[in-house]
């Protein structure tokens, strides 16, 4: 799942640029110093949350397609060999334990051994695994790792990163501006309307505060790992997502694009700090799974 989670929020920030600046232009942004000394907190709030909600809905709703055009992934229409039929067919069995819609099945070509599932909603979602998946695990593994995608889906995972992530939106948008007023006003000393001193601290504010908010996003992102582990193991069994952990420990690095690696089953190796990854690590999920 790596690879839509950060696919996710690189698409929520770009469309949160956007929507500031459009509203800019716009003038929106006036009336939040209409006595041109002070702010105008309740206008602040909603601006807030029309960016950070819009920001994250926006991001979901593009979510299934971008992810098809980041990867290159090929949705199977009509199978083309006993390998795809059989990928069809189990993703048809394990979406209908879990109680959702097929989900769009598709393969994407890269040498790692990755999968990701995607989609606004529960029922009209996108599971795509990897050639590399396909060639490097058995059918049992592979059927684990289908079932952890699955349990994603049937959990409202992306609508629940959604959710958090427009509220971590709103706070962040709200208190940059507030940085930026103060900035303006008691540093700068600017008695009417916004200067240049007020934009580069609402983007620098901005920048410094979303990356500290991402550790949020990052945490539920972990949590919702370790659940569809457990879903895996309720829909295919325990041991044999134990196995595919332990395969994609040894795995080569994830090939998916950057900004996708947050959307994939083993969430690359990242030497980032525990608080920026989207998975836990490995051996965590192994133990949590023996512990079940």
């Amino acid at each position: 799942m790596f690879k839509r989670v950060m696919l996710f929020i690189a698409t929520n920030l770009a469309v949160v640029l956007v929507l500031s600046i459009v509203l800019r232009l716009l003038g929106v942004d006036r009336i939040l110093d209409e006595s041109g000394a002070g702010i105008n907190y309740e206008a602040l709030l909603v601006l807030s949350l029309v960016i950070g909600f819009g920001g994250s809905f926006i991001s979901l709703a593009m979510s299934k397609w971008l992810a098809k055009r980041s990867t290159g992934a090929r949705v199977i229409t009509q199978p083309q060999n006993s390998a795809e039929s059989w990928l069809v067919a189990t993703v048809e069995r394990q979406a209908r334990e879990a109680g959702i819609e097929t989900p769009e099945v598709a393969v994407y070509d890269a040498p790692d051994m990755n999968a990701f599932a995607t989609g606004a909603r529960r029922n009209a979602a996108l599971v795509a695994v990897s050639t590399g998946l396909l060639r490097g695990m058995p059918k049992e593994e592979v059927e684990a790792v289908l079932a952890h995608e699955i349990s994603h889906v049937a959990n409202g995972d992306m609508v629940t990163l959604t959710l958090v992530q427009g509220v971590v939106n709103t706070f962040v948008i709200f208190l940059s501006r507030i940085v930026g007023h103060f900035v303006d006003r008691v540093i700068l000393r600017n008695e009417s309307g916004y200067g240049l001193g007020y934009f580069g601290a609402v983007i620098a504010a901005q920048l410094v505060l979303g990356i500290l908010a991402s550790t949020i996003v990052m945490w539920v992102s972990r949590q919702r790992e370790f659940h569809a582990d457990a879903g895996s193991a309720k829909l295919n069994g325990r041991e044999p997502m134990i196995r595919a952990l332990q395969r994609l420990e040894s795995n080569v690095p994830s090939q998916l694009p950057k900004e996708m690696q947050a959307f994939g089953i083993s969430g690359g190796k990242s030497a980032m700090m525990k608080l920026f990854m989207s998975h836990p690590p490995i051996p965590e999920r192994i133990k949590a799974l023996q512990r079940a």
